[in-house]
């Protein structure tokens, strides 16, 4: 039994997967490839990045969140998705290739519609009202369909410069966003709820 949990834990560090939420030896050398520019965003173009699109995504330590990996992961989010090339409203981490919790969003709710980053979050409530609108994704190139999305939701998340995890309620074109965004990490894409 030893040997074989001895096995099982050798062929986790090899593999790069991190542990204890800690980023991964991939995670890192994409964050890292290089400091600056964007990022590759994955598409359903390739099975590949398709199996990173449809795996669940993990919470990030806090250890890892005051790591600098996560500092440059953040910026470089929203280096890519503000990026005119890319034209996005939000983007997940799943999306440049890392199963972790993490999204950008553009918040149209707020003075300048700024992006903002969100660790380890989920969306605790979804309200009753729907309302049906169009919705693009940057890993479906060329495509927009309707989608039916609850008009609030209740988000939790960590806040880097609080130190502690939050809840907030969102609104409106915005909260569309952070559905869309928060369905990247469960391994969803927009693309499904339009068959639901």
């Amino acid at each position: 039994m030893k040997k074989i949990a001895l096995t099982l834990l050798a062929s986790l560090l090899l593999c790069g997967c991190a542990a204890n939420g800690g980023f991964s030896k991939k995670d890192k050398e994409i964050i890292n490839t290089s400091t600056e520019g964007i990022l590759h965003v994955y598409t359903i173009e390739s099975e590949d990045e398709t199996m990173i699109l449809r795996a669940k995504s993990e919470d990030l330590s806090r250890r890892a969140l005051k790591s600098r990996d996560y500092a440059l992961l953040a910026r470089r989010m929203v280096e890519t998705v503000s990026d005119t090339a890319v034209g996005g409203v939000g983007i997940a981490a799943p999306q440049i290739g890392i199963n972790k919790r993490v999204v950008a969003v553009q918040r149209f709710d707020k003075e300048g519609a700024p992006f903002e980053v969100y660790p380890n979050i989920y969306i605790l409530d979804y309200s009753e009202d729907k309302k049906k609108g169009p919705e693009g994704c940057l890993s479906v190139p060329n495509e927009r369909y309707e989608v039916l999305r609850s008009t609030s939701v209740t988000i939790r998340y960590f806040d880097i410069n609080e130190g502690k995890v939050v809840t907030e309620s969102v609104e409106g074109f915005t909260a569309v966003i952070f559905q869309h965004e928060v369905d990247h990490l469960e391994g969803i894409i927009y693309t499904d709820r339009v068959l639901m």
